[in-house]
Order: structure tokens, then sequence, then C-alpha cells
């Protein structure tokens, strides 16, 4: 709800999972994910998954391992065949918790914008004056 078009986040499908939030920048998308960080936003998600941890799939019946299938063209499902300890640890020991408050984070987003706004149309307004 308060997150922004470009981020992306990252759950187990139909699981109980912790969500990893991908801030992108304006103009990115999916697409434009390094492999690199798009095997470790999969593997902290199925890491912090007690069903997902052990868990060895979601697969449809033809998918190969690592094969990525499209769902209501928004949804990008990767599979993760198994938990890759290395990647896991190596996250881990970097880790930095963060509950931000994205509602007022967009607030001021927004209402800096606002300002923004105005403070070009006044600054228009004057040349318009001098001229």
């Amino acid at each position: 709800k308060y997150g922004w078009p470009e981020d992306i986040w990252f759950h187990v499908d139909k699981l109980s999972s912790a969500h990893v939030y991908l801030s992108m920048r304006k103009g990115l998308t999916i697409e434009d994910i390094p492999k690199e960080v798009l095997i470790d936003c999969v593997q902290l998600v199925k890491n912090n998954s007690i069903q997902g941890n052990t868990f060895s799939g979601p697969k449809t019946g033809g998918m190969d391992v690592g094969q990525i299938g499209f769902h209501r063209h928004k949804v990008k499902i990767v599979a993760v065949e198994k938990k890759i300890n290395e990647i896991v640890n190596r996250l881990e020991k970097t880790k930095d918790e963060r509950y931000p408050d994205l509602a007022a984070e967009k607030k001021a987003q927004i209402q800096d914008l606002k300002k923004k706004y105005k403070d070009d149309i006044k600054k228009k307004r004057e040349l318009d004056e001098l001229k």
C-alpha cells in the first residue's frame, strides 16, 4: 500500500514466510535486477520460511530447476530447489533490520514534491514579473 511502484517484494508463495522488500531506482524493473541479487533475495525468503525452508519447490509439471514463470504479468515466480547455506550465512552476517514507517515516508515525499512544485511556480511568476 505504501511502497513505490518500482519497488519489489519477495515471499514464498502460499506459505508463511518473511518478506524481502527490494527498493528499486525509478525507471528500473524486475528485469533489471542482477542475477546475484535476485538469488540473494529468494534465498533469504526461503531461509526465513519454516515450511519453505524444507520444501523443494514449488514447481509446475514441466518446469526445469531455476526456471521462471509469469503470473498476471506483475508476479515473477522463481523456483528455488534448495537453500544455499553459503549465501544465507553471508547475508546474515550483514543483517540490518529496519522497521520503517512507509506511510510517513511516502507522505513526506509527496509533501516535498508539492512544495517543490509550488516553489517552481513561484519562481516562474517572479521571472515573468521581471520580464
